[in-house]
């Protein structure tokens, strides 16, 4: 775990990109300015360095983040991934709100429940891969064996056992009311009330435990993909692809009727 200056200055950088993506600007350039502006006595300015010689290299931030696994968590370096991703659906802007999001709770007084809670709520949220999302949120340093072993646990049963009953086998609340004592090999890692919680919300949605851990736990609110609202970008775009597609039908139309003319096609030469 890292200082809690270091939390704090991560939370600005993530901030800062994620104000700045849409303003066009290129990332190296904002990386730059912030490397200026963070707290000189923590360890960010030479992070972003790092970064910064990464993405003028080979054009992406997270195989830096992997590097600095030391400064960066793996479920970082996994969102970052994801988000760099060519085949992903995964949003840099929403993967920056997220980073700032979970810096911020670092920097406050995280609990490993209310953690775990926000980092498997980011995962269902946006669609990522539950097998590497998991196996990188089971590699955090605020983990300790048992979290680890049980987090590999729900790796391997989630969407085969239902996650509240995940929760509930291992809290306090089924702990206090069962006759013999507790397993000792099994470790309870849920208080009172987030076994309540869970049996509460047993054979129900998901996201509806998930609301109800957030609202007792007060870790933070899971930044969600926006959906584009101005409709004049929308309509720009499908003249673009209408365009695109009638070109392509008018050479489909030619070559059947072989009187394409490649002559057009041609460069003259200086």
């Amino acid at each position: 775990m890292l200082k809690r200056e270091e939390y704090i200055e991560q939370a600005y950088f993530f901030q800062i990109v994620g104000e700045r993506l849409p303003q066009q600007i290129p990332l190296q350039d904002v990386i730059q300015q912030v490397r200026d502006e963070v707290l000189a006595t923590t360890k960010l300015p030479l992070a972003l360095d790092y970064m910064l010689t990464e993405l003028c290299h080979s054009g992406t931030l997270h195989p830096a983040m992997q590097q600095l696994e030391h400064y960066f968590t793996p479920f970082q370096t996994y969102l970052m991934a994801e988000a760099e991703s060519d085949d992903g659906k995964f949003d840099l802007r929403t993967a920056v709100q997220v980073l700032k999001s979970e810096a911020e709770y670092r920097a406050e007084s995280p609990t490993r429940t209310g953690l775990f809670m926000f980092q498997l709520e980011c995962l269902c949220h946006n669609r990522l891969k539950y097998d590497a999302g998991l196996k990188a949120i089971s590699e955090d340093p605020i983990y300790n064996q048992d979290w680890k072993e049980w987090i590999l646990i729900v790796r391997r049963q989630i969407g085969i056992v239902d996650l509240a009953d995940l929760i509930y086998v291992r809290s306090w609340h089924l702990a206090n009311k069962q006759t013999t004592d507790p397993d000792p090999e099994q470790a309870i890692l849920f208080g009172e009330q987030e076994g309540r919680i869970a049996l509460a919300n047993r054979q129900k949605e998901p996201m509806f435990l998930f609301a109800a851990l957030q609202r007792q736990l007060a870790y933070p609110k899971v930044p969600r993909p926006r959906a584009e609202k101005d409709s004049a970008n929308r309509l720009l775009l499908l003249e673009r692809k209408l365009d695109q597609l009638t070109q392509r039908m008018k050479l489909v139309e030619d070559d059947a009727r072989d009187s394409v003319d490649l002559a057009k096609f041609y460069k003259k030469p200086n």
